[in-house]
């Protein structure tokens, strides 16, 4: 079925006449209002609503066209992924399941290792909720139900709290594993909603695009995303099973409804990884009926196993030493964190296995380094949220080396693992800021010099501003020793987790293996400890502010919109895809605009150049004949086909030319840190290549050293910044739609 058949207008002003050319602008990350992202002081929405609108410069205020007659448009998409507070919070505590997605789609293209990566990265992600949920176990059954209910100098004063402390330890447990059956509940209904979040969008029908990229947006771009928030829930109430379990068998020992229990709840467990491991099951969309029955049972036995646990834990009378902490409570933080190190490793293997030729790029360690990320930050917030639990707990009590309420020996292990790592990767990159430098402005003196040739003193201190801007540019690309060495420093974090099986402290385990003092050791634990707080907090007010101010938008904004921008694939409960619907509805309103007639020329600025090629991978090719594509600061080639092989890889790329016939034109600067050319220029006559070099366009940045009279200041440095006052931008936009009129 057509694009235009199957995509509504929705208002708007009166349509230009036909055979006119549409120029339709897509904003990149920090976005900015319709007025000035069209330069026009008075702009209406024509489609779309509040959160991805269309709009247009209203007539009758001034020039309502642009370069060469053409009519003004704008996609303003920055609302689709901000939004209430509430909802941006959400997002920063969902980080970590964020970062593990985005890991799924940086797959090599190679079939085996790629496929081998989908499923580690799958195998993460449910790990990560198993910590999240050993997290909640660790504060309400380990801190609260066990050690502090266990110390009347800690329910001293708690009201809310002490009520239970003449309680036998059973039901007291059985009364707070609610907190984490709530917890896990949370998760349930926001992963339920998140797909909710654009329910004004008519989302399209008919068959998905025939590339990997094209097919966001589509009915059936993820169809297991359902089956795996199922799986996930599943696996979090088994692992709060077991929990319980453990303590059942600590007070009645080994009988016949505790290896029942124990049985079925290991089973939910082995069940959820092996249909990780099967992802052709889960992404089925033949004889889902089957597949869905299978996720369906899972999840409900997992309900039942948890409800006949907790009740079988209300009743139990048994004695045992409950302020020593939850049993096996130590042992299940080890087993997990070590289980993600070998998930990890797994993940490093088969990335450098199915590597292409990257020289001096991220692309095979593209997955481990998000992966690394995501399992890091997930084992932050566990940590630091049983020891803020912990330090509130703890009140007044005496201070010795181990207080009655510290959670588990694991924890403290990654407190100071984190401090490790932190030094170390800043160390690492100070060192590569360091080494490259002379390089980096070797070859930024060569470009300089081929600028501006005519050197002076009067311009000295200007070119070597000029030089310094574009060898900080040129760092992007050299940020892959640096991602391997961050990685290299979690494993290593997360191995010395396992020093905690022989009740070692960290001080005296490392002064005894390295020979530093204790006191270093015990201050650098510490220290990781606030530095945890310090990441949580600054992700807290960074999430807050991060689409109502632009300072905050201009450092976080490109990593949290590459985030969102993919699929939930590998975590249902990673953040909702804006792009599911901002690409769908662009490839739309170009099919609308065409099938009334018009030409549309496409441009897009920095991130809003991978939503246009996904946009334009979905049109027909009939609609394509009447499209060109005009991208500038693109991160296409720098980030996305580096980090995304198998989704914008250069093939992809090509094709996309191929199908606009090349009426593609992408305009870079040396001093742009994030957009960059595109494609490697052709030698030799072939016409392919030679259309393909065509297609990226340099600009001088900045176009002069001096103002030579024509102004009172130097001419300024654009980096990154759109090129839409640009006068060679204008060239750019009249080239483009005279070729579209000529066919």
């Amino acid at each position: 079925m057509p694009e235009s058949s199957r995509c509504r207008a929705r208002g708007g002003c009166d349509p230009p006449p036909p055979g006119d050319v549409v120029e339709l602008r897509v904003h990149g990350v920090i976005g900015a209002s319709a007025d000035d992202i069209l330069d026009r002081p008075h702009v209406q929405r024509v489609a779309g609503d509040s959160k991805g609108g269309f709009y247009r410069p209203r007539r009758g205020y001034g020039d309502s066209r642009g370069a060469c007659g053409v009519v003004l448009e704008t996609y303003r998409w920055s609302d689709l992924r901000s939004g209430a507070a509430a909802r941006t919070l959400s997002l920063v505590l969902l980080l970590p399941f964020m970062a593990c997605n985005v890991a799924a789609w940086m797959r090599p293209r190679a079939k085996v290792s790629g496929g081998v990566v989908w499923v580690g990265c799958r195998l993460v992600g449910l790990s990560l909720t198993a910590l999240y949920v050993l997290s909640f176990v660790g504060v309400a059954l380990d801190l609260l139900a066990c050690k502090c209910m266990s110390l009347g100098s800690c329910l001293g004063g708690r009201t809310w709290l002490s009520w239970l402390g003449g309680q036998p330890v059973g039901l007291r447990m059985a009364l707070l594993a609610l907190v984490p059956v709530a917890a896990i509940w949370v998760l349930w209904v926001v992963g339920s909603r998140c797909g909710r979040w654009y329910e004004n969008f008519i989302p399209p029908t008919g068959e998905p695009a025939d590339t990997l990229l094209g097919s966001i947006g589509t009915h059936n771009a993820t169809p297991g995303v359902v089956r795996l928030r199922s799986i996930h829930v599943a696996t979090g109430l088994a692992v709060l099973d077991l929990s319980l379990i453990a303590a059942l068998w600590a007070g009645r020992g080994p009988s016949l409804l505790n290896v029942l229990l124990t049985f079925c709840a290991v089973l939910t467990l082995v069940a959820s990884v092996v249909l990780l491991c099967v992802p052709s099951v889960i992404d089925a969309v033949a004889g889902t009926s089957v597949v869905d029955g299978v996720v369906h049972a899972l999840r409900s036995t997992a309900v039942v196993v948890t409800i006949a646990v907790i009740g079988w834990v209300a009743f139990d009378r048994s004695e045992w030493p409950a302020e020593n902490g939850l049993p096996g409570h130590d042992v299940a933080v080890v087993l997990l964190v070590g289980t993600q190190g070998v998930l990890l490793a797994l993940l490093g293997i088969a990335a450098l296995v199915g590597r292409e030729g990257s020289r001096g790029k991220l692309r095979w360690s593209g997955p481990l380094l998000f992966a690394c990320l995501a399992v890091g930050l997930g084992v932050s917030f566990a940590t630091e949220f049983n020891y803020r639990v912990s330090d509130y707990l703890d009140r007044d009590l005496p201070t010795p080396d181990v207080l009655p309420t510290s959670p588990v020996l694991p924890y403290k292990w990654t407190m100071f693992g984190f401090f490790v790592s932190v030094i170390g990767a800043a160390v690492a990159g100070a060192a590569m800021v360091l080494f490259t430098r002379r390089h980096r402005r070797r070859t930024a003196d060569g470009i300089v010099a081929r600028d501006f040739p005519e050197a002076d003193a009067r311009t000295a201190r200007r070119r070597e501003q000029v030089r310094d801007a574009i060898a900080r540019a040129q760092f992007t690309e050299r940020l892959r020793p640096l991602g391997v060495t961050y990685c290299c420093l979690v494993a290593l974090s997360l191995g010395f987790t396992a020093l905690a099986l022989d009740e070692l402290q960290p001080s005296v385990a490392v002064e005894s293996l390295v020979s530093l003092p204790s006191d270093f050791v015990s201050a650098g634990t510490q220290l990781g400890s606030y530095l945890m707080a310090l990441l949580f907090v600054g992700l807290f007010f960074g999430g807050l502010f991060a689409y109502r101010t632009t300072a905050f938008r201009r450092y976080i904004g490109t990593l949290w919109d590459l985030g969102m921008f993919w699929p939930r694939a590998a975590h249902p409960f990673a953040p909702p895809c804006y792009a599911e619907r901002a690409v769908p509805e662009l490839a739309c309103r170009i099919s609308m605009l065409v099938g009334q007639g018009k030409y549309v020329l496409v441009a897009a600025h920095s991130h809003g150049s991978i939503l246009a090629l996904a946009s334009v991978l979905q049109l027909e090719p009939s609609v394509l004949s009447r499209v060109a594509l005009l991208t500038h600061g693109s991160p296409l080639r720098r980030f996305y086909s580096t980090l995304f092989p198998a989704y914008v890889g250069s093939d992809v790329l090509s094709e996309a030319g191929r199908r606009l016939g090349w009426r593609w034109v992408n305009l870079w600067r040396d001093t742009d840190p994030i957009g960059s050319w595109i494609f490697t220029p052709g030698r030799g006559a072939d016409d392919a290549l030679r259309q393909r070099s065509a297609v990226d366009r340099r600009l001088r940045d900045p176009q002069d050293l001096d103002a030579r009279g024509r102004d009172t200041v130097w001419p300024p440095m654009c980096g990154h910044q759109p090129c839409v006052t640009d006068d060679r931008y204008e060239a750019a936009v009249c080239e483009l739609s005279e070729r579209l009129r000529t066919g």
